[in-house]
Formats: structure tokens, C-alpha cells, sequence
């Protein structure tokens, strides 16, 4: 399959388990049917994000000894970055292959690999971390479940933490589209509901192809 074609199986598959009241449940899908040569995972680029990428350049912090919670971590290229940087890296995934899948990319990681659900995450990882990396797993998920999600990622991070989050952007007024739905400036502030604030919000056009308009966000406790 080509990458259109990946795009419109996952939006498929993800339809489908709306409609049958799990709207999670075709991550595995995916994953297992790209495990098996079946295809592939549209956002899988089998590198670090870049955006996560050219944040951390241009910050002027210290991450090594520090610790990071990386959100529906996919193949594990983000949560490898961030361990070459010294970090204590912990990467969760909701599909079992995906998991598996990273193990088996990086034997001998330092990286924590887990099976995990966001919205059902274990206790210890309340206020544990002093960085959260999510990127593209709230736009895929629909509104009632978006907003438990939003207040779980806000959960993990540490009284000194930040949280990082990319998405696909649109403005308030703008159609709603399909799944992966761009998300408003409003719904991102719904962070400083649970005591983050918005210290950045970057609006810009991804290359492509094709272009796309993007928020990289970037949330510190208060």
C-alpha cells in the first residue's frame, strides 16, 4: 500500500471502532497488519520528530539526568532521541505490537517500553516527569475521549516539568474535518485548567508534502 492509501485504511479502521464504542482499539489493528507486511503506519517517518527535534536545539536547557514520558511513543524514534540526550526515558504505546516492535528496533535500550492506555495510566506516573513529549496522539482521538486525555498528559508532568505537544492546527471557525482532527488554540488552553501554562504556541506550515498547518506547544507547570 502507498502512503494515501495507509492514510485512508487507519481513518477507516478508526470509523469502525467508533461506531463500535472502542475508539482505541484500531491502533493494534494497525500495527499487527503493518507487522505482517500488510501495509504500514502513515506517521511512522522511522525517525525523531523533527519538530520535537529542532525544539530541544534551540532550548538552552539540560536534559540529561532528567526524566521524559513519551505518549503513544509508535516506533520509538522520539523516546530514543531523548535517551541519546541522557535522559530517563519511559515510552508507552496502546498497541502490544507497537511495543514489541520497539524492542525489537533497539535491543539493548536504556528506554522503558510499555504497553499502556492514556486514559487508564498507572498511578506512578502522576507528577513524574520533568519532560512529556506527545505528538500527534490527541488529534487522533475523538472529543470525548480528547478532553480525559488532555487532563492525563496534564497529570504527568512535574511540579518543574514542561510538556511539549505537536498537532495539526486550525482556527475556531474553520471545518472540523476527519480523523486526525486539527486542533484550535481554545482547546489547547484547556491545559491551564490543570495548572500549566502556555509559555509558547508556535503557528506554522510543515513543508509536506503536502503543507500542513501545525501548533507546537509548549506547556510548563505553574
Amino acid at each position: 500500500m502507498n502512503d494515501d492509501s495507509m492514510k485512508a485504511r487507519a481513518k477507516d479502521l478508526a470509523r469502525k471502532a467508533m461506531l463500535e464504542g472502542d475508539p482505541l482499539s484500531w491502533f493494534e489493528t494497525l500495527y499487527s497488519e503493518a507487522r505482517a507486511g500488510q501495509g504500514s503506519i502513515p506517521w511512522a517517518g522511522m525517525k525523531p520528530n523533527p519538530h520535537m527535534v529542532r525544539w530541544v536545539e534551540d532550548s538552552d536547557r539540560h536534559w540529561e539526568g532528567k526524566s521524559a514520558l513519551v505518549i503513544g511513543c509508535g516506533l520509538g524514534d522520539d523516546a530514543e532521541y531523548l535517551s541519546a540526550l541522557g535522559m530517563k526515558v519511559t515510552a508507552f504505546d496502546l498497541s502490544d505490537t507497537a511495543i514489541a516492535w520497539c524492542k525489537e528496533r533497539f535491543p539493548g535500550s536504556e528506554t522503558d517500553y510499555r504497553t499502556a492506555n492514556l486514559l487508564q495510566a498507572p498511578e506512578e506516573w502522576i507528577g513524574a516527569y520533568d519532560l512529556v513529549f506527545e505528538s500527534y496522539t490527541l488529534q487522533s482521538l475523538p472529543y470525548p475521549e480528547r478532553c480525559r486525555a488532555i487532563e492525563a498528559i496534564s497529570s504527568f508532568v512535574s511540579d518543574q516539568g514542561t510538556l511539549l505537544l505537536i498537532c495539526m492546527g486550525r482556527d475556531a471557525d474553520d471545518p472540523e474535518g476527519d480523523i486526525p482532527w486539527p486542533l484550535t488554540r481554545e482547546e489547547l488552553r484547556s491545559f491551564e485548567s490543570f495548572r500549566l501554562r502556555i509559555s509558547t504556541l508556535d503557528d506554522f506550515i510543515n513543508s509536506g508534502p503536502p503543507p500542513v498547518r501545525r501548533f507546537r506547544v509548549e506547556c510548563n507547570k505553574t
